[in-house]
């Protein structure tokens, strides 16, 4: 949680009654209590209301579009990677930004304002790919299969996970073009570890008894 203490812009009776201030959010209830920076001043006063913008925000989830709206500050900047709640009207949606369309192209970052659409995706269940092959290593006997697991779910190279039938060892790691906070965009080292929602494909091994089909 951020413990930062809010600051706005107001006039101070004790040193500015005619020019605005910084002033510290002290008390945000009620009749807000606040202290100038300037001479240090405690007094009450409203607060600024808030500039808002409706924005419309399409949300991808297996295979299939959701479009909803919603209202950032103004002045807030947008950027691929942050993520979000959108309300729609199947669900409550945690959504990461993938891209954001600003007049006829788009864009990595902008202000809020200057945005017509945000593209994103559902992250808070997702569906990972996963490419597995037997213990054996016969590749022509790959098969692919789809895990849903929350988007935090956490897989590590070299350990070995039980997913409902699927038993497996992970060998490899492919990233999502929106992933943040790696080095690179795969990772094949025993401990490297990422979570679900920043997955493109998982490489196992697998560890099932289960009979081997096509998928």
């Amino acid at each position: 949680m951020d413990n930062t203490t809010e600051r706005v812009a107001l006039v101070c009776p004790a040193c500015s009654p005619t020019r605005e201030t910084v002033h510290e959010v002290l008390s945000p209830g009620g009749t807000p209590t606040v202290r100038c920076t300037e001479c240090s001043h405690v007094h009450k006063t409203a607060l600024p209301e808030e500039e808002t913008v409706t924005r419309r925000v399409v949300v991808s989830q297996d295979g299939k579009s959701l479009t909803a709206a919603v209202e950032p500050p103004a002045d807030e900047t947008l950027a691929v990677g942050e993520e979000f709640l959108v309300e729609t009207d199947e669900a409550l949606l945690t959504a990461r930004i993938t891209s954001l369309e600003v007049g006829e192209g788009r864009s990595e970052e902008a202000p809020a304002s200057e945005v017509e659409t945000i593209w994103t995706r559902a992250v808070g269940n997702v569906n990972v790919r996963v490419t597995a092959h037997p213990k054996a290593g016969e590749h022509d006997e790959t098969r692919g299969l789809k895990l849903q697991v929350p988007g935090d779910y956490e897989f590590t190279v070299g350990e070995t996970d039980e997913l409902g039938d699927e038993e497996f060892t992970v060998e490899g790691i492919y990233l999502r073009d929106d992933a943040s906070g790696y080095d690179t965009e795969k990772l094949d080292y025993d401990g490297d570890q990422a979570v679900a929602k920043d997955i493109k494909r998982l490489y196992v091994r697998d560890e099932s008894t289960s009979a081997w089909s096509a998928w």
